[in-house]
């Protein structure tokens, strides 16, 4: 069997990095993007090298960062500049493969496999890394090099900024079992502490665990951490014609406050819902698969999913699935506070008139027909000319209606 050549690309401290290419007199010095000053009181969402030195983290407040250093530099963020780099990223990508699988703005995943007549993995990975630096102005990556996804993604890791690690089949236990389990792909912050309990504290002692624990302790992905940590994922990389291909229909915000109530979480889903049925008629689209995705002021996150009784593409329908999965999996005052909610809806399938008249039924055909009424009125006059009561001037969340871009932060 073939032994896969598989990449992963960062673009390093990629917001700040874009700012400082933008901004020279910005260079050298300890920067960070942060979002409004105002709003949560500015939250670090990205930093440069320089201020990564200082201890500057990801998601802290601009009062902590600037504690660990008073000279830290603060700029607001310009996402449709990001977008604009993360597409000339990956074209360059797209010289050396068509199998590209993106992992947010700034990361991924290349498989390079039938790329032999280019170079080696390794070699591809140093073309694609100079390439980047030079068509870019300056901006560097990453990039792990690997027989698999998240050993790609673990090497891209181990080595920042601008270089290329390779792990191999020859050198993966001594260079990376040792690593903490947490940093496996996928292992967050919560289940690394439920392995540290069962006495796993290393990959390769999670490489080495009994299947049957970590089945009962996990389930099924339980059985995919050892896999993954013995070097045996077989997940593919998609191709970038595939990866545009629609699985899902969402939208997510963070919000400018923590959310605390149900009143509070409810009138963001339902926001976010109406955006994602707007999309969903848009599309000429219906699915049956509510998901909500909670994610909690100290950034650990959940991830919930619910069949619906039948195809939907209405707010309506979709709102009162999330809010249910909101009330099974979140109770105030219990678990933490909320800082970014996601509401999307999966199973597609093409919403046709035959579709219409045979599965929509369990739904009311006024909600249908007030959403047709509501989406004449959004095409004449844009998306905020008619809004629902209970989503009207949400304090501390954005109304983002006519957001097109799939690679503007906190969207799905």
């Amino acid at each position: 069997m073939q032994i896969r050549s598989i990449l992963h690309c960062d673009l390093n401290n990629f917001y700040a990095s874009v700012e400082c290419l933008l901004r020279p007199d910005l260079k050298g010095k300890p920067v960070a993007v942060c979002g409004a000053p105002e709003e949560r009181h500015g939250i670090i969402l990205s930093k440069s090298q320089e201020a990564k030195a200082y201890g500057v983290r990801t998601a802290e407040t601009i009062w902590e960062a600037k504690a660990k250093c008073p000279g830290l530099i603060c700029v607001q963020p310009h996402y449709e500049l990001y977008a604009k780099y993360s597409n000339e990223a990956k074209a360059i990508y797209n010289n050396y493969t068509d199998y590209i699988e993106p992992f947010g703005i700034d990361e991924c995943w290349l498989d390079v496999t039938g790329s032999k007549i280019l170079g080696t993995g390794l070699e591809i990975a140093h073309k694609i890394r100079e390439e980047v630096k030079q068509k870019t102005g300056g901006l560097t990556i990453s990039v792990g090099v690997s027989f698999n996804k998240p050993f790609a993604k673990l090497g891209s890791d181990l080595k920042k900024p601008d270089a290329v690690t390779e792990i191999s089949q020859e050198n993966f236990k001594t260079l990376i079992w040792p690593l903490p389990a947490q940093e496996l792909f996928m292992i967050g912050r919560k289940t690394g502490e439920a392995l540290k309990k069962l006495n796993i504290f290393t990959i390769g002692q999670l490489a080495s665990a009994g299947c049957n624990l970590m089945k009962e302790k996990f389930g099924v992905n339980g059985l995919k951490m050892i896999e993954s940590a013995k070097g045996l994922d077989s997940s593919p990389v998609a191709r970038i014609t595939e990866a545009k291909i629609a699985k899902s229909v969402g939208h997510g915000t963070t919000t400018s406050k923590d959310l605390e109530t149900y009143d509070e979480a409810e009138r963001v889903i339902f926001m976010l819902s109406d955006m994602v049925g707007a999309r969903l008629r848009r599309y000429g689209l219906a699915g049956k698969t509510a998901c909500l995705d909670l994610r909690y002021n100290d950034l650990t996150h959940i991830s919930r999913q619910l069949t619906l009784p039948s195809y939907v593409f209405t707010a309506k329908a979709l709102a009162d699935g999330a809010v249910s999965l909101l009330h099974e999996n979140w109770q105030p005052g219990v678990d933490l506070p909320l800082r970014t909610i996601t509401v999307s809806i999966a199973n597609l399938c093409p919403l046709s008139d035959n579709l219409q008249q045979n599965l929509f039924k369990p739904f009311s055909e006024k909600d249908e027909k007030a959403e047709s009424a509501i989406d004449k009125i959004r095409g004449k006059h844009g998306f905020d000319a008619i809004t629902r009561g209970n989503t009207l001037n949400i304090p501390f969340a954005e109304h983002r209606g006519n957001d097109e871009d799939d690679l503007l932060p906190f969207k799905r």
